[in-house]
């Protein structure tokens, strides 16, 4: 049954994917919408299997992974400062009408805390790829887009280690905080100096393919560290991109993990996250996850934007960078989880928050489309005149 469904997200993703692209879109947006007619909602052709939710796993880490090794230092060092106004605006935004929304709906301090740092999470999995698509993951915008993304993440999950203390919940936030500092701190030294030495070293070995399965040693190694101290393992496998990027491997390697990774493992996360989706019941709750769904896009939009426009970009570049970190993706799924284990998400608030997630996922990439299309428009007319 697995070898069956890899073959039919595999063929339906490539022609979805090829059919957005002909009407005008990134192919990222046909490959979701694609998964929610093949799964349990529509044809339920495709069922969320453990294998396939494994499969979809080492996609969206391969993905990332691909975004380091692409990523220029040099880049990154000069939007650091945009970085943090974008990560910063795209929290306290989010997370202050989040707040305010959930008093309105009469929820407890603590539960209307907890959605407000729900709608502040970002997950850019997603805006990688149409930042590929529309040749914009090596410009300064792609690149504080991916520093802004390290930061929301770090910045939220400690917060939502600080809240659930504060709940009741059995968290050391002190040791949260010293687990996620020493996570970070131990990447960055490893990626500076064992990194390069690893990969010379292994790369001597007599056997077939050497240095990708260095490379990708790297990268699953700080995958798992990082998801074991509490960070995504999308940073992880970030990191060890950006570790990887500095050598002389890092053309061979970005060439042969992108084969490795478009062939099977990528298509198969972005169709999975339309086969999650669960609609049943949910017309009884339409008009929340309309309004949700909205204040989702907005807030996240607005904050970002404004923390872009505050460190110098134009207005233009700056609705770019918003829309870039409007998707939530699978860090706010996993908060969502926390929250409905912990009893600060009732049952059918859960299932309204995981449609209001796959909606400002799937509504990431034409956005982004617009504006920045929009802005290179405005850039070749000024060089033209």
């Amino acid at each position: 049954m697995l070898i069956l469904q890899l073959a039919i997200i595999l063929v339906a993703s490539k022609v979805a994917g090829s059919l957005s692209v002909r009407l005008g879109q990134p192919s990222v947006l046909g490959k979701l919408l694609i998964g929610i007619i093949l799964g349990p909602s529509v044809l339920g052709l495709i069922t969320e299997a453990e294998t396939l939710t494994e499969f979809s796993q080492i996609g969206v880490i391969l993905l990332m992974f691909l975004a380091g090794l692409e990523t220029d230092i040099d880049e990154f060092k000069r939007t650091g400062k945009a970085s943090i106004f974008v990560g910063l605006g795209g929290i306290v935004v989010p997370l202050l009408i989040g707040y305010i929304t959930g008093i309105a709906m009469n929820f407890t301090n603590f539960e209307a805390w907890f959605l407000g740092l729900l709608l502040s999470a970002t997950s850019v999995s997603i805006s990688v790829q149409a930042l590929k698509e529309l040749n914009q993951l090596n410009t300064r915008e792609g690149t504080t887009i991916l520093g802004a993304a390290v930061i929301d993440d770090v910045v939220v999950i400690v917060a939502l280690a600080f809240l659930m203390s504060f709940a009741g919940g059995d968290v050391n936030l002190t040791a949260v905080i010293l687990k996620k500092a020493a996570f970070f701190a131990g990447a960055i030294l490893v990626g500076w100096k064992i990194v390069p030495w690893f990969l010379r070293k292994f790369s001597n070995l007599k056997v077939t393919e050497v240095v990708i399965s260095s490379a990708l040693i790297v990268c699953f190694v700080f995958a798992y560290l990082a998801e074991y101290t509490g960070v995504a393992a999308i940073i992880g496998a970030y990191i060890a991109g950006v570790a990887i990027s500095v050598t002389n491997f890092k053309e061979e390697i970005t060439e042969k993990i992108e084969t490795i990774s478009y062939s099977i493992f990528v298509p198969v996360f972005f169709t999975s996250i339309g086969v999650s989706a669960q609609f049943s019941g949910i017309m009884d709750n339409f008009g929340l996850v309309a309004v949700l769904s909205i204040i989702a896009i907005l807030t996240k939009l607005l904050g970002a934007s404004v923390g872009a426009k505050l460190s110098g970009y134009k207005w233009k570049n700056s609705l770019g960078i918003g829309s870039a970190m409007v998707s939530r993706g699978e860090v706010a799924l996993i908060i969502a989880a926390i929250g409905l284990e912990s009893k600060l998400l009732s049952q059918d608030l859960f299932a309204v928050i995981v449609v209001v997630i796959l909606v400002t996922t799937i509504v990431t990439p034409p956005m982004m489309k617009v504006f920045f299309n929009t802005a290179d428009k405005k850039k070749k007319s000024r060089n033209v005149a």
